[in-house]
């Protein structure tokens, strides 16, 4: 069995935000067809700033604290920021995450920058490159 540190065993076992924004800003899909998980971001964004952050997660323990975390981390922040937020930044958060399992910190920040994106492309904004 993989070592995960407390931060992950916590949010895996209390994990924040979960759920569904009915009238999301922003959603972001993305899966992992070899290991099953799939992961479901919503956004709600007000005045540039991602006022709530919303998850649904289908996977393993680390898959859903990523989600957990990701979410966490990106409330509150600009779209700018949620963007730089990166999956080294997500798996140093929870403390690490064992190697067979950091697909799931890279999923974890692809679902929110997806969801930014597609905000973003609804607003008309154009993506930065």
């Amino acid at each position: 069995m993989p070592f995960y540190s407390e931060k992950v065993m916590d949010h895996f076992a209390n994990p924040r935000n979960v759920g569904e924004i009915k009238d999301a800003d922003g959603v972001g899909e993305v899966g992992n067809p070899v290991c099953g998980d799939m992961m479901t971001f919503y956004i709600k964004v007000k005045d540039n700033v991602l006022d709530d952050v919303k998850f649904k997660t289908f996977g393993c323990g680390a898959a859903i604290a990523v989600s957990s975390m990701v979410a966490e981390m990106a409330k509150g922040k600009t779209l700018d920021e949620a963007l730089a937020i990166t999956n080294a930044d997500v798996a140093n958060e929870l403390g690490g995450l064992p190697p067979n399992k950091m697909h799931c910190s890279n999923l974890g920040a692809d679902a929110l920058h997806k969801a930014v994106e597609n905000y973003k492309s609804k607003m008309g904004i154009s993506k930065n490159i």
